[in-house]
């Protein structure tokens, strides 16, 4: 009991001070944003199995918190809200945050990031869309691998998946977090932020249908966001299987990974299971790793779309703790999708810490093991909140993007001469998309995708990824270093013009 009490103080201690504003300003917020509450789904769930759980021994950890997630004081009310700092100008692309939509949370970490003046809303678009059948574009592939699959325009969204890779660290002040409550000594607030900031990558995906585009071989994406102390760049490094590769520098961690999504297309519903290892390492040297749950999109041909995550995330790493996340499967009676249950256990298989939440909404843990406890839903009084998901943006998108996500394909002023030609920000389909242009999107569309049906020969004739490189031991890819350096030089003579014509030496048999 004594070590059970010393251990709770110690948490409560360190997450007291990163979280009593948190908390303080989610009441605060709450009659303002009580609208913005999470509604139930009212789609079925097409698989024939989707009411089946994922089971092992250790899921008797697991709890069941449908009435604890659905009770008046923990629905999603509106967010605690960590925004990059945003101006006005002339054109209305850009608004004045207040000081009380910036999320406390971040002021907890103790790292003062600059002012960076981001946009707020897309272009106006140019031209009135045109609807389109998606069962006639893909009533002939079924059971076909769908990244072969050339769909219109019409059914991406303007960011490319390298881009996509760059959105999940939106909250990557859950990182800096991390960063710091381990150099305090608490490593178990440590691997709570980074559970925390894994399951905070899927918020985005909600409400989100459309497709990123799929890059080309050797298409690039860098991000330099000082307002959130992070450079990130990412790189498409081979063309099949499709995989893309991407290193972040944060501070006091980096964080790198490479993945490939393996699909399957059921008629009604599309899977996608994922491929690669994420890895986290702190300057200190403790290091996590960690790979994705199983996503599908479902009524495709009637219905309303939308999206469900599930299965089993394991975060392991050289320090004193390990994570086990359940991604709960949506089923047909579920009235609390989106839920996600995990555990931390020490070294001795002991559980210390229970996380709880939704994907969609937020997390949040209590000290010890719940289903120990044996405790009704009024001892999760004690819970505390680890992240919450940041509020819609002010101007929706058709897209339905986050405010982040509007900022990720903006060609700030003078950045486009700094960019290499291979950086999916010139990539002119995606551009023409964006801007509402949708005839010329879909003209240029289909000539890149003619253009990249010589990758597969340009692969096989010995074509190598720029900055990254696979380790054949691992059969992961590595950052080589350099690409900073290079954009500093302004050299980028050893990037192909991928978005115009191929090199005669690239064709080469």
């Amino acid at each position: 009991m004594t070590e059970k009490v010393d251990l709770e103080n110690t948490v409560v201690d360190e997450s007291q001070r990163q979280l009593n504003d948190h908390e303080s300003f989610s009441r605060l917020k709450h009659e303002k944003f009580s609208e913005g509450s999470a509604s139930e789904s009212e789609d079925y769930n097409e698989r024939n199995d989707a009411a089946e759980e994922e089971t092992d021994d250790d899921d008797n950890a697991f709890f069941d918190t449908r009435d604890f997630l659905s009770s008046s004081s923990f629905k999603s009310n509106g967010s605690d809200y960590r925004v990059s700092s945003f101006s006005s100008d002339d054109e209305g692309l850009y608004v004045i945050e207040s000081e009380e939509d910036v999320d406390p949370s971040i002021k907890s970490v103790g790292t003062s990031y600059p002012y960076v003046k981001r946009r707020k809303k897309l272009p106006d678009p140019v031209e009135k869309e045109k609807g389109v059948s998606l069962w006639s574009m893909i009533k002939d592939n079924i059971g076909k691998d769908l990244t072969k699959v050339c769909l219109p325009v019409y059914f991406n969204e303007p960011l490319s998946s390298l881009q996509k890779c760059f959105e999940e660290m939106e909250y990557s002040y859950l990182l800096d977090r991390a960063c710091e409550s381990g150099t305090r000594g608490n490593s178990l607030m440590r691997i709570l932020n980074v559970a925390a900031f894994a399951v905070s990558g899927y918020a985005s995906t909600e409400g989100r249908i459309c497709k990123p585009f799929n890059p080309l071989l050797g298409e690039t994406y860098e991000a330099d966001y000082p307002d959130k102390g992070l450079r990130f760049f990412s790189e498409k490094v081979s063309h099949h299987p499709m995989v893309v590769a991407c290193h972040c520098q944060g501070t006091g961690w980096k964080f790198w990974g490479d993945s490939n999504l393996k699909s399957k297309f059921w008629g009604r519903s599309i899977q996608l299971d994922p491929v690669g290892i994420l890895t986290l390492e702190f300057d200190d040297g403790e290091v996590f790793q960690w790979s994705k749950v199983t996503t599908s999109i479902y009524n495709l041909i009637l219905g309303k779309l939308y999206c469900d995550h599930y299965g089993t995330m394991r975060i392991q790493g050289n320090g004193d703790y390990s994570c086990k996340l359940k991604f709960k499967e949506q089923s047909i009676i579920d009235r609390n999708p989106h839920q996600v249950h995990g555990i931390v256990q020490d070294k001795n298989g002991k559980t210390v810490a229970t996380l709880f939440g939704k994907w969609d909404e937020s997390m949040h843990y209590v000290c010890g093991d719940f289903a120990v406890k044996g405790k009704g839903y009024d001892s999760l009084s004690e819970a505390r909140l680890l992240w919450k998901r940041s509020k819609p943006p002010m101007f929706p998108t058709r897209y339905n993007f986050t405010r982040f996500a509007i900022t990720l394909n903006e060609l700030t002023p003078g950045l486009k001469e700094k960019l290499p030609p291979t950086d999916s920000r010139l990539r002119p389909d995606q551009r023409y998309l964006e801007n509402g242009e949708y005839e010329m999107a879909n003209s240029e569309k289909l000539r890149l995708e003619r253009r990249q049906r010589q990758a597969r020969k340009m692969q096989e004739s010995g074509w190598k990824p720029r900055w990254f490189a696979l380790d054949k031991a691992s059969g992961t890819y590595s950052y080589l270093g350099g690409y900073w350096e290079a954009r500093e030089r302004g050299n980028w003579e050893s990037c192909p013009d991928i978005f115009g014509q191929i090199p005669s030496d690239h064709l080469s048999d």
